[in-house]
């Protein structure tokens, strides 16, 4: 039993970071280096802590960009 939930929860691992991938080719990022990745998210995340309108309008450009493929 506990081998059959360690291998589900790689499975759901697995798949988020699939997902997470997928939006890095969504947005058109790539082919840029890991680095600039990782400081885009790690400035992103620095800007919309308790920022809800920077939260909000970046949520809007995210909904639209999804908006365009039907997911």
């Amino acid at each position: 039993m506990a081998r059959t939930m360690t291998t589900d929860a790689r499975k759901k691992d697995t798949r988020e970071k699939i997902e997470l991938g997928g939006l890095i080719v969504k947005a058109g990022l790539r082919f840029e280096k890991r680095a600039l990745l990782l400081g885009l998210l790690i400035d992103a995340n620095l800007r919309i802590k308790g920022d809800y309108a920077e939260r909000s309008r970046l949520a809007a450009i995210g909904a639209e960009a999804f908006g365009d493929d039907g997911e």
